[in-house]
């Protein structure tokens, strides 16, 4: 159908209507979507075991077939999907980098996606087709979980933005008000080859949440209150070329008076840490400042001459036992459910269904933390479908994305905190700073009572770049 083009991407994020825009696509002859083809957790749609032939678990193998098979499915037409920014890794370049592959660029102001996506949660309804079996609810806004997704949302279309600059393409930009005008939709349809026009939408898919944002949310007055310190102009509008954002600096925590900065990396001592810099002052946790963007920083900075920075580094190992426990062996609040759910179907991690009880013994948690580093090994490599999570990414990869917008001035090793933090307190000009306090990680048993050289091994073999790096030796 095209001579220019042999496929499509919608680049887009959940609740930005790209099932709207999907649904309209699949109106015009001779264009196919097919749903979140890359999507980790299912392929397609949720009840789907295949596009084309190609099924999920032969996709994750090889991402490159079903790519493949998506240029070839339509002779006389046109095929596509949707990718959002956790989709599968290994396929992003190769699209981005195509120019066979034409770019379709979905956006929405991100507040509308979060509350939306909030509400989405809350009633566990993600599309609505007959407006009398709509759900209520109202979300709650969380400052720090929107300033996450909105660094996630930026982050990738800088990405996006950059990569076709320098490959010379470009995208076919739409906004989320631009869904309901059938001429912009038939303009995108003449750009994707078609000379097929629609006179009306599809219009099966209904807006879930219409009300005005103070009817939305719960909290209003405090979502005014966070959004208020942001650039109001990157909101306004669409994050499509927003200013870059170091994609830790709203994590980075200072000392309410002395001037120190705390520079986390992820299922590191951070609360160790805390509790020391909130000793340093006297102070709760809560007085502790946090929520930095970029320009914070640089103010913070400036009117502190003479302050510091500094990150800690752990183990490899521990780390990883970390992250296991605290993000993937249990269900409580703050770990990954979804990426759980798949490493238990596709990649046989031997963990319990639910929470672990009393069944799960020590020799269950060797077994399960050894597959999990196995399964690290292959994902720090880009060799499955699930995103590298900065909780064990390496530490180098991760002081790396530091430098992008600040180092710290100093890297700190966790069991010499005690010798190092206070130093840099007294350089500062505390008087009297105390020794840090370690704290037990949360886990049903400790990595001293599994640990052996098969553990060790895995440890080195996922993570040698900070052996290496960082001159680490066996943890034990």
């Amino acid at each position: 159908m095209s001579d220019r083009f042999d496929c499509f991407v919608v680049f887009a994020e959940m609740r930005t209507g790209s099932n709207f825009l999907e649904a309209n696509l699949n109106a015009f002859e001779g264009i196919t979507c097919h749903g979140e083809a890359f999507n980790p957790h299912f392929i397609g749609y949720p009840t789907s075991e295949d596009i084309l032939g190609i099924t999920r678990d032969e996709r994750d193998r090889h991402p490159d077939r079903l790519l493949g098979q998506i240029r070839r499915a339509t002779p006389h037409g046109i095929g596509g999907f949707r990718y959002f920014h956790d989709h599968d890794p290994r396929v992003l370049e190769p699209l981005l980098t195509d120019p066979k592959v034409a770019k379709i660029v979905l956006t929405r102001n991100p507040v509308d996606s979060y509350v939306s996506w909030k509400i989405a949660q809350a009633t566990g309804q993600w599309k609505l087709t007959n407006v009398k079996k709509r759900k209520d609810a109202q979300a709650r806004f969380d400052g720090r979980e929107f300033e996450a997704h909105l660094s996630a949302l930026q982050d990738f279309q800088v990405l996006i933005m950059n990569t076709l600059q320098r490959t010379a393409q470009t995208a076919f930009y739409v906004a989320y008000e631009d869904l309901q005008d059938v001429t912009v939709m038939n303009g995108l349809a003449r750009w994707l080859g078609t000379r097929v026009q629609l006179d009306s939408l599809n219009t099966a898919l209904k807006r879930q949440n219409p009300e005005p944002p103070e009817e939305k949310v719960s909290n209003f007055p405090e979502m005014e209150r966070a959004l208020a310190r942001l650039d109001r102009f990157n909101l306004s509008r669409t994050p499509n070329f927003e200013p870059r954002r170091g994609p830790v600096v709203p994590g980075y925590v200072a000392a309410a008076h002395t001037p120190l900065l705390y520079m986390p990396i992820r299922s590191g001592p951070e609360q160790a840490v805390r509790r020391w810099m909130c000793a340093l002052d006297g102070v709760e946790d809560g007085q502790l400042v946090t929520d930095f963007s970029q320009s914070s920083l640089r103010a913070w900075k400036r009117e502190r001459p003479g302050h510091r920075s500094f990150t800690v580094i752990r183990h490899p190992l521990a780390r990883a036992h970390e992250a296991f426990c605290t993000r993937i062996l249990t269900t409580k609040k703050g770990s990954f459910l979804g990426i759980r759910k798949t490493l238990r179907r596709a990649h046989n991690l031997p963990i319990p269904e639910e929470e672990p009880g009393a069944g799960y013994d020590v020799n269950a948690h060797r077994e399960a933390f050894t597959a999990f580093l196995a399964w690290v090994k292959a994902n720090l490599q880009g060799q499955t479908a699930v995103r590298v999570d900065g909780h064990w990414a390496t530490q180098a990869q991760c002081i790396q994305g530091m430098a992008e917008f600040t180092l710290p001035d100093m890297i700190v090793r966790e069991d010499e905190m005690a010798s190092y933090l206070p130093a840099l307190a007294l350089q500062v000009g505390h008087p009297a700073p105390g020794d840090p306090v370690p704290l037990p990680n949360a886990a049903p048993f400790s990595l001293a009572e599994i640990y052996d050289d098969q553990i060790e091994s895995l440890a080195r073999e996922a993570y040698q770049r900070d052996y290496v790096m960082f001159g680490f030796d066996d943890w034990a």
